[in-house]
């Protein structure tokens, strides 16, 4: 066995510089936030090819010495702290002082800095840790770093690097992460000597994001503030309709600094169920400012980890702050109108979209011919008055009983094939229920059917589309909740329970969630090997088939890779029945139920979208229309 020895510094340089640099978006990063800490007032990025040939960062902040030149691209050599007791009270982005000795050790890198007050700088070099004496130089007030052949002394990391465009994207979402966090500084950036961002000090966060994600993201944010003692959560969130398929635009800052927390990013995703459909994820810029001491920032190489003294804590207060701001923001969904202007490149696109304008026009003015056979008077559904409470439906528990409610009538007679939303047949689709004089739907604060799928009605706005399925599974949805959290929620009692072979591991997670199921008003118990013994199921799916409900369920069970925890559970059932005991498309309402609808959308929370995410209307502002008719 070899003996033990110590490994030479150049070694021990290397080895650290696997850890902190990974490509050059890594330089990129350790020397912004250097930079960040030196307090200037400008800072400029240019990188080639990526950061592969050339990286150089220049800011006009504090400078260094000439005598410690050298010491600064030492092995943990800092001015940031003095003692280990400083570890807990970190106030900079850097204090490690691995990271410009790492970089030297695998590139040739050039120093130039001068402090406020001498009469010239000074330029160190140093070739893959092979330094040069520190030579005067004339430069600016501040610190330049630059870096050419990034891996010359570890031509296999090299190997491991994407193309240029690729890395370039990297160095990119690097910038961008301290720009956003820093957007009193004036930052810049350039790629082969062509700018892409000129950043100058921003009065708000809201400037700095829209130069990085465009105005249109920013009309869509929802302001963020809370405050938990000493804890200030501040930012934005995206309303639903602006989403995407990763977290890539998930943004958490601490006190200045970028990371990451999967505990966070949990809250923000819960804060958001129900609001996105499955798959998406929602976009959101948080800052976090707390005592230095409250949080630990030496948990992982690159500092893009922290561990919270009390995550729990954190984790409350991000998900109550975004559930009240839900609460009282409007999130419907706005329809976009292409203007005339976009789509003249395309006539035949440009005479389907006039033909579109005309026809909805017509419609609005109350032109629209009615069929002769059709009996006006009875398809009018008045919208409900803002006087007085919203009555909410009371549940019964059994298809026998007597029921009051059109929408509750509905819940028990849908049959059970209609599992989901039907197609409308493409011969002789019902094209809309007329109003009983052309201004009484909208003028008069009513609704109007279309394609037994639509309601139509008015606000203060414009015009408001409502999708009678989205909006009546909300409803149920929140009401089965309402049941669920005031232990009401009836049951169907089978007279011949249903028995049902399942694999092991499905059997394993139907036993684990017993208790969950329980509360939802299944009954489900083991009947000998793996299989399944259905006693009883919610008595709001009369007409559902049970077999079904309960193989839907342990689907989700079983394939969700680990223990899904009890919300998960209750709200994927609640998502379940709802969506089985809603209206569908293509079920034709009566003016009570279309009422009714409607009144129950002002008695329940979150009715801007279905539990599955999608919106449950979209509106059709005067602006938009006003423009399309050319009004404006």
């Amino acid at each position: 066995m070899p003996s033990i020895h110590q490994l030479p510094p150049s070694v021990v340089n290397k080895i650290a510089a696997g850890e902190v640099v990974e490509r050059p978006a890594s330089v990129v990063k350790e020397l912004l936030e250097n930079a960040v800490d030196a307090q200037p007032r400008r800072i400029d990025l240019s990188v080639a090819k990526g950061g592969l040939d050339w990286i150089r960062v220049a800011d006009d902040g504090t400078g260094i010495d000439p005598d410690e030149l050298e010491l600064a691209v030492t092995s943990h050599a800092t001015s940031k702290i003095q003692d280990a007791d400083d570890l807990f009270h970190v106030g900079t982005l850097g204090f490690r002082g691995e990271a410009l000795a790492s970089i030297a050790e695998i590139s040739h890198l050039t120093l130039r800095s001068r402090r406020q007050g001498n009469e010239h700088g000074a330029e160190l070099r140093v070739r893959c840790g092979q330094r040069d004496p520190y030579e005067p130089a004339a430069c600016p007030v501040g610190t330049v770093v630059e870096i050419r052949n990034l891996f010359a002394s570890t031509p296999v990391r090299r190997r491991f690097l994407r193309t240029p465009q690729t890395e370039m994207g990297h160095v990119s979402e690097a910038f961008a992460r301290i720009a956003l966090a820093w957007p009193t500084i004036h930052f810049t950036l350039r790629h082969n000597d062509r700018l892409l961002h000129d950043l100058p000090p921003a009065s708000d966060r809201q400037q700095r994001i829209a130069a990085f994600f465009g105005q249109e993201l920013v009309e869509q944010l929802l302001p963020v503030d809370s405050m938990d003692e000493a804890i200030r959560l501040s930012g934005f969130v995206a309303k639903p309709v602006q989403n995407r398929a990763t977290t890539r635009m998930q943004y958490f800052f601490l006190n200045g600094r970028h990371f990451r927390d999967r505990g966070l990013q949990h809250a923000l995703g819960e804060a958001y169920r129900g609001l996105l459909m499955t798959g998406r994820q929602p976009i959101a810029f948080l800052w976090f400012d707390m005592p230095p001491e409250d949080v630990d920032v030496n948990v992982h190489p690159t500092k893009t980890e922290v561990r919270f003294q009390d995550s729990g804590r954190h984790y409350a207060q991000l998900l109550g702050t975004l559930r009240k701001l839900f609460l009282s923001a409007d999130l419907n969904a706005t329809a976009r109108i292409p203007s005339q202007a976009a789509n003249s490149s395309g006539l035949a696109e440009a005479a389907s979209t006039e033909n579109n304008q005309q026809a909805l026009a017509a419609w609005a003015k109350g032109q629209l011919s009615l069929p002769a056979s059709s009996d006006p008077a009875k398809h009018v559904a008045h919208y409900p008055g803002t006087s007085g409470e919203a009555a909410v439906p009371s549940w019964s528990g059994g298809s026998g009983n007597a029921h009051t409610d059109p929408l509750e009538l509905r819940e028990f007679t849908a049959p059970a094939s209609a599992i989901h939303e039907p197609t409308v047949p493409a011969t002789s689709p019902p094209a809309a229920r007329p109003m009983s004089e052309p201004g009484d739907a909208l003028g008069g604060r009513g609704a109007l059917q279309m394609h037994n799928r639509y309601l139509v009605c008015e606000n203060d706005s414009g015009i408001e589309i409502i999708d009678q399925h989205a909006l009546h599974e909300r409803i149920l949805y929140e009401q089965l909740r309402l049941r669920i959290e005031t232990e009401q929620l009836d049951v169907q009692r089978l007279l011949v329970p249903l028995s049902l072979d399942v694999t092991a591991e499905e059997y394993a997670a139907v036993e684990r969630a017993g208790s969950r199921l329980r509360e939802v008003g299944l009954e489900v118990e083991g009947f000998g090997g793996t299989s399944l013994l259905l006693r009883g199921y919610p008595a709001i799916l009369d007409r559902a088939d049970p077999a079904k409900l309960l193989r839907d369920v342990i689907d989700f069970l079983a394939t969700r890779g680990r223990s899904p925890d009890a919300s998960e559970i209750i709200d994927h059932i609640l998502h379940l029945m709802a969506c089985k005991a809603a209206v569908k498309a293509g079920d034709p309402l009566e003016d009570e139920e279309i009422a009714a609808l409607l009144e129950q959308r002002h008695a329940n929370r979150y009715t801007h979208h279905c539990p599955h995410g999608r919106p449950t209307s979209l509106v059709f502002t005067r602006e938009a229309l006003d423009r399309q008719f050319g009004r404006t």
